[in-house]
């Protein structure tokens, strides 16, 4: 048998209010949180995945400076605060 292609990973881009809270119901949970769509955001986002932006979607420049995305590796402990800037 051929191995499976891996299952397509979930995006969060720019959420800071209960528009994340929103979304994760409808959307479960992502597997990375992008604080904003700058260069690291559309590195790590992977053909097939799906990515849900708080505004606009990716035709919006890219940010100015990059931030620290969540992985969800992060969330199995101590759960850091998606909205509070690092």
């Amino acid at each position: 048998m051929g191995e499976r292609p891996p299952a397509p990973s979930v995006h969060y881009v720019g959420f800071r209010d209960d528009r994340y809270w929103n979304a994760y119901r409808i959307f479960g949970g992502p597997r990375v949180i992008h604080r904003r769509w700058d260069f690291y955001a559309t590195r790590d986002v992977g053909p097939g995945d799906v990515v849900i932006f708080a505004q606009g979607d990716e035709t919006q420049p890219l940010a100015d400076r990059n931030a620290t995305d969540i992985d969800e590796r992060w969330l199995l402990g101590p759960r850091p605060d998606p909205f509070e800037d690092a």
